[in-house]
């Protein structure tokens, strides 16, 4: 009788525990409180434990403890103590904030080198999404005796940036034997390539150089190749770090000097020197840049060399080489839609139709520019998918109920975007189909589009393309998009990528509203269409940011040749930049092709974005199958 009490005692504690996880907090709080957690918020970033604390004293009762809880302890975190970080770890487990306070800890123990400590939480980190976590990692393995090279050549490719854990990385496997000095030096050059000049001369220094000409060397270039390459391995490293800053700015000079002294270095620097020209050189489009791969072939080369290589060949419609070179790519480049496509590609120009099929159909279900294009080789065109079957109110209902959601939604109204998205995120990890349509469905309701058309993105077989790219303000649009003779669609395609609709959206350059709209571009369109009355606190209305991005776009149709693939280039990254890169040009190329050879990371993704969906986006309002290579068209030399 006494266990069966027990049990019963423990079920209804286990009940209330999991109804309580499952109760709608009441988050409501006055402004006065708001503002002091946001005062609490900046205290934590500025490590004021003083202020933080007494702060985080006054809101006791907020009614977002976790969140007091953290920041409180933030401020002052590499002084807390071990027992202190986990009772509030454990205090607030598995909520998103528990595993952003893990992250900070485990950098703080990856810094110090306590490895037991580190070994023992950072298999209790969730989201595994922080790069220099996963190089303290192997940096613990590393020390432990394992051999980690592989795994550390793929992360330190990924890691352009300065950062404590990819050094220190670097540097364990140096001291373990693991890493040689021809690994020290790619990784230095690897470095140079993404402007990481203080890891450059960090790992150059670990691999034998001297910091004085290392600094030399990438701030001025030209007075370090006067003086030739040098006796030993060192200056011969140093010599080609200057190659590659001079190529920055004068590519046909660095191939000048090179060339002159290229006897006097072995045939495995002379390659990595051409490789270290043919890059920049690449990145500004130069005709001259396929020449440069080629007379590298053979060096070792970073992902990003690796794709400009396969670009260059690409712009010049080498498929020979284009073919060669993805094969040449590491595993999870080739691996990638983007480079299974143009292996697809290259292969049908070999005739070799049924392998390039192959290729194709990898790729061609999946809701992206590359399996648009593939689905296209195939001979299909691009339709709305079969839709999921209607989320019912009991379903939603499920998600309204969600604290995580709710929290989501605090912090959105706070203009806490960031955390808001985060704890919005965090509930979507294990979700299943039907629960992300219905988290989406729930997001629309609540106002926060943007989080609908992420959320619904995730779905894998259950497809809701009403949801993926909705259509709100259709009245605006149309009337906006009709009266300019734009393409209504390809405007939608375009706000889905700059703003995911969210109507007060400020970027971090600057730019506002739906249409992200700089201030000084709205001035400068509200001038031109005569709009007297216009004041920079109007850039947020729907009317008017519709209004001016609209007409916007059609400004750039009319200074890019009416093609809407330059144009969406321009919107981007203004117009002067699309005519440049079209002037570089030496033949017609497809739309696709120039997309994908667009030296800006940002506006390179931008294009295709904006491109794909717009094509879905045309296939819902015309309810037709469309063409994403005839909307793209091509772009010829000027």
């Amino acid at each position: 009788m006494r266990q069966y009490l027990k049990n019963i005692l423990l079920f209804l504690a286990a009940f209330i525990m999991l109804a309580s996880a499952h109760a709608v907090p009441d988050l409501s709080t006055t402004s006065a409180q708001d503002n002091t957690f946001l005062e609490l918020r900046n205290a934590a970033r500025k490590q004021d434990s003083v202020k933080a604390e007494r702060l985080a004293a006054s809101l006791s009762d907020y009614p977002v403890p976790s969140y007091v809880a953290y920041y409180r302890l933030k401020s002052r975190l590499e002084t807390a103590s071990e027992a202190e970080i986990l009772e509030t770890i454990s205090r607030y487990r598995n909520t998103a904030i528990a595993d952003r306070l893990r992250n900070d800890w485990l950098l703080i123990l990856g810094k110090r080198g306590q490895w037991a400590t580190f070994d023992r939480e950072y298999p209790l980190f969730q989201l595994k999404d922080d790069l220099q976590l996963k190089c303290y990692a192997l940096v613990s393995q590393a020390e432990k005796g394992e051999n980690v090279v592989a795994e550390a050549r793929k992360l330190l490719d990924v890691s352009r940036k300065n950062n404590e854990g990819c050094y220190t990385l670097v540097s364990t496997l140096k001291q373990k034997g693991q890493f040689k000095t021809d690994d020290l030096w790619f990784e230095t050059r690897t470095a140079a390539e993404g402007s990481a000049f203080g890891l450059v001369k960090r790992l150059a220094v670990l691999a034998g150089a001297q910091p004085a000409a290392v600094s030399r060397a990438l701030e001025m270039p030209a007075a370090v190749l006067s003086k030739g390459p040098g006796a030993d391995r060192a200056e011969h490293e140093v010599f080609i770090l200057a190659l590659g800053q001079l190529a920055k700015k004068d590519h046909q000079e660095a191939a000048e000097i090179l060339t002159r002294a290229e006897s006097k270095l072995t045939a495995s620097e002379r390659k990595s020197a051409w490789a270290q020209i043919a890059l920049p050189s690449s990145l500004s489009l130069a005709p001259a840049a396929l020449s440069y791969w080629k007379k590298a072939e053979g060096a070792p080369l970073s992902s990003l060399a690796q794709e400009w290589r396969v670009r260059m060949a690409l712009r010049s419609h080498d498929w020979k080489a284009v073919d060669a070179w993805i094969d040449e790519m590491s595993a999870y480049l080739r691996d990638d839609a983007t480079w299974v496509y143009w292996k697809g590609r290259a292969q049908q120009v070999a005739g070799n139709h049924e392998e390039a099929r192959r290729y194709f159909a990898s790729i061609a279900d999946q809701y992206h520019f590359y399996g648009q294009l593939a689905l296209e080789e195939l001979g299909k065109k691009i339709s709305v998918p079969e839709m999921a079957k209607p989320i019912t109110e009991a379903e939603i209902a499920a998600m309204s109920k969600n604290p995580g959601f709710k929290l989501a939604l605090k912090f959105f109204s706070m203009n806490m975007r960031f955390e808001g998205v985060r704890e919005w995120n965090w509930q979507l990890r294990d979700m299943r189909d039907r629960e992300l349509l219905a988290a989406a469905e729930f997001a629309k309701r609540s106002g926060v589009l943007d989080r609908m058309v992420n959320t619904s993105d995730r779905t894998q077989e259950e497809i809701s393309f009403v949801q993926r790219f909705p259509m709100p303000f259709k009245d605006n649009m149309e009337t906006a998009t009709k009266s300019l003779g734009l393409n209504m669609s390809w405007a939608y395609g375009l706000i889905r990528q700059e703003s995911r609709f969210i109507m007060d959206a400020r970027s971090s350059a600057g730019a506002s509203g739906l249409m992200q709209l700089m201030p000084a571009t709205a001035r400068l369109v509200a001038k031109k269409i005569g709009m007297a009355d216009y004041s920079p606190s109007q850039i947020n209305s729907l009317e008017t940011n519709i209004l001016l991005g609209t007409n916007y776009l059609k400004m750039m149709m009319e200074e890019l040749g009416h093609s809407e693939t330059l144009a969406t280039a321009g919107y981007n990254a203004g117009p002067g930049r699309p005519r440049a890169w079209r002037s570089r040009l030496t033949r017609a190329v497809e739309g696709a092709i120039f997309a994908e050879t667009i030296p800006f990371n940002e506006t390179r993704d931008y294009v295709k974005k904006v491109m794909s969906n717009a094509t879905y986006y045309a296939a819902l309002v015309e309810g037709q199958p469309q063409s994403l290579k005839k909307r793209m068209g091509k772009v010829s030399p000027p």
